[in-house]
């Protein structure tokens, strides 16, 4: 069981540091907007790389923190029934959601993407506007990259829920006792 425990602990943490470099890309990325709106608007000048710099860090955004968000409990869930759960079974719910939902479809997700973004990468896809960024196959590994650290931290979870219901351990978010 100590091994478990580890291993949720290390996907925790390692989904927390994830979760706190991604908060610091939204305020970069409202900086990049702002000095966009103001070339654009104030100096009448703009381009396409500063535009397309914001979709990338808007993507790392939104792939690389789902994990971190699955992590928080923050994900959207249809709470009709769930909120009046009791704990043992809203964790029989996110246990068995984690194993028939949640894993499968980043499975799914990084199966259906792979052949995708090697066909990016094999041919370094570049951006179709003129001056956009040469770095579209590094946007497109994003796909991987989110469905690694949502399974990562999805099987933390499952393991979590299953500790907290067959075994005497109660572990909190953090992977503690």
């Amino acid at each position: 069981m100590k091994g478990l425990h580890l291993l949720v602990r290390v996907v925790d943490q390692m989904t927390e540091t994830l979760g706190k470099l991604i908060a610091w890309l939204t305020l970069a990325m409202v900086v990049l907007t702002f000095a966009i709106v103001v070339l654009r608007y104030g100096f009448n000048m703009g381009w396409i790389a500063l535009q397309e710099s914001v979709l990338y860090l808007h993507g790392l955004v939104f792939m690389l923190g789902a994990a971190y968000t699955l992590k928080a409990d923050g994900h959207v869930r249809v709470d009709i029934f769930y909120q009046g759960f009791s704990t043992r079974k809203k964790q029989f719910v996110d246990l068995f959601g984690g194993i028939f939902l949640l894993l499968p479809v980043c499975v799914f997700v990084f199966y259906i993407s792979l052949d995708y973004v090697m066909a990016a990468w094999q041919i370094k896809e570049k951006s179709s506007e003129a001056g956009g960024l040469p770095f579209v196959y590094l946007s497109k590994s994003y796909l991987l990259i989110f469905s690694i650290t949502l399974a990562m931290q999805g099987i933390a979870e499952v393991i979590r829920n299953a500790l907290n219901l067959f075994t005497h351990s109660k572990l909190d978010s953090l992977g503690e006792q």
